[in-house]
């Protein structure tokens, strides 16, 4: 299995493996802010996190995906998911998505340490070429986010997917090459140190 489970820590938040004991905190997160009415985005509902977590673990079994459970280090509490997703090992490729946070975990330094962890763990332990992140084309909060890490922008694919509510994504595409990682590393660090 290529990446293998693994956890990482850093200042502001721990980076686990899912796990069904995860659920209680995970339902706790997602009504925090009603993330699942965002229209353009895929987040759970709090009665269909169960489900979510298990489609999670079935992909995990499957070789296509690395599900994580984000732990607030202030309070102890999963806060969040992410997922290494989309994972080619034979080019050493993956997709760092299928992440979100509860309202007040957003616009904290909590999704920059994450990502900085998922990112370092992927170049460096993993020896990857090149990390993407796929958003909603719509979603400019979250494309502002992923330009903020450092991903340059490679195109949109258009027509992409049918959403839930039956309208059309054209989905941004974004990625960070091995060349690159260096430059990112350095200034997410430098924001992570900057005083709020």
């Amino acid at each position: 299995m290529w990446p293998e489970p693994f956890s990482v820590k850093g200042k502001y938040v721990e980076v686990i493996p899912l796990s069904e004991d995860h659920l209680d905190d995970l339902k706790d997160a997602v009504a925090d802010g009603d993330l699942h009415k965002l229209w353009y985005t895929m987040i759970p509902e709090a009665k269909d996190m169960q489900a979510e977590i298990e489609r999670r673990l079935g992909l995990l079994k499957q070789g296509s995906m690395l599900p994580f459970s984000i732990i607030d280090n202030t309070c102890g509490k999963v806060i969040g998911m992410t997922t290494y997703m989309n994972i080619d090992a034979n080019n050493r490729r993956i997709e760092i998505g299928s992440t979100w946070y509860g309202k007040s975990a957003q616009r904290t330094p909590i999704n920059t340490e994450c990502k900085y962890l998922l990112l370092n763990h992927a170049f460096e332990a993993l020896g990857c070429i090149a990390v993407e992140f796929r958003t909603h084309y719509i979603n400019q909060q979250s494309r502002r986010a992923i330009e903020r890490l450092g991903a340059k922008f490679d195109g949109i694919l258009r027509s992409h997917m049918i959403m839930d509510n039956g309208t059309i994504r054209d989905t941004a595409v974004y990625s960070i090459i091995k060349s690159e990682w260096p430059t990112v590393k350095a200034n997410l660090e430098w924001l992570l140190q900057k005083p709020r």
